[in-house]
């Protein structure tokens, strides 16, 4: 099945703009940018979204405005509205257990304590990709979670990052354009810093 909806999770204002936990929202952002895509308030969805018409399909991005927590009941309205299986939503967020700059693709497995991976896996359902960008690790190890996922890269973070943004925007591709198996052939590797 390929992927029809592909939502970002994140926290709405501006007080989570910068934060670990709003990185699926930079990265879907930077690829909206790329593919000439708009964004548009949808209260009836409690998000933003952007169409995005391709020869022979048309594919939805989400940032749910529901906050992290319960990003799960926006991806599913959009989801009954528009009649998309779990199987053809791809969700983008931050992982703590992935090193920073490293990126992995999964289909299953719990939600390993994220909230907003949670919430979709009780609102849609499994068998959703999970496109999981590394933020890890969590230092200094003795650190709340809430406040790390919710505190600033640091400067020499957020230059790693930008440096990767394309990095991240093409695998996003790649898991579109090719599906879950082949990205994840070629993006999980160990090497790929």
């Amino acid at each position: 099945m390929s992927i029809s909806l592909v939502a970002g999770l994140g926290n709405p204002g501006r007080d989570y703009a910068s934060t670990r936990h709003n990185f699926g929202w930079v990265v879907l952002d930077a690829f909206a940018k790329k593919h000439g895509l708009a964004w548009q308030a949808a209260p009836q969805f409690e998000a933003e979204i952007a169409r995005w018409d391709s020869p022979g399909r048309t594919r939805w991005l989400v940032k749910p405005l529901t906050f992290m927590n319960d990003s799960g009941r926006s991806v599913a309205l959009l989801a009954r509205y528009y009649k998309i299986a779990p199987d053809a939503i791809a969700a983008v967020y931050d992982d703590l257990t992935i090193d920073l700059g490293l990126v992995k693709i999964s289909v299953t497995g719990s939600a390993g304590g994220h909230n907003g991976v949670a919430s979709l896996l009780e609102q849609v359902g499994d068998g959703f990709a999970r496109y999981r960008l590394g933020i890890g690790p969590k230092l200094p190890a003795q650190m709340e979670l809430t406040d790390f996922v919710l505190g600033k890269f640091t400067p020499e973070q957020t230059t790693l990052l930008i440096q990767k943004l394309d990095h991240y925007v093409q695998g996003l591709d790649l898991l579109l354009s090719r599906g879950a198996d082949a990205a994840m052939n070629q993006l999980n590797r160990r090497d790929q810093k």
